[in-house]
């Protein structure tokens, strides 16, 4: 039964860790859009000839997909994880039944 407990607790604390995960990512976004539109609307407004803020958006953005693919390839890595994992488990119990030499 503790075991079993343990385990649940175990999974609840990665579910929730991953889901603050998703939602910093979410307000990452957010932050993203509207800084982006604020710092386009001064740039239109004091200087409407010298385009900058597009680079602004391009830098942020590299960082913001770097966020993204850390938070949501996670489930590709896990996954492959898992599955290696199990491989090395059913190795290991191969290994262990085979008789020696």
């Amino acid at each position: 039964m503790l075991k079993s407990q343990n385990m649940d607790d175990a999974l609840y604390r990665r579910a929730a860790a991953r889901v603050e995960a998703q939602l910093a990512f979410y307000r990452h976004v957010m932050i993203y859009v509207v800084a982006n539109l604020l710092l386009a609307l001064l740039n239109f407004v004091r200087n409407p000839h010298h385009l900058w803020f597009h680079w602004v958006i391009f830098g942020w953005g590299i960082g913001l997909i770097a966020h993204g693919l850390n938070v949501y390839s996670y489930r590709w890595f896990a996954s492959r994880r898992e599955q290696m994992i199990q491989r090395e488990l059913e190795r290991q119990q191969r290994l262990r039944e085979s008789p020696p030499p």
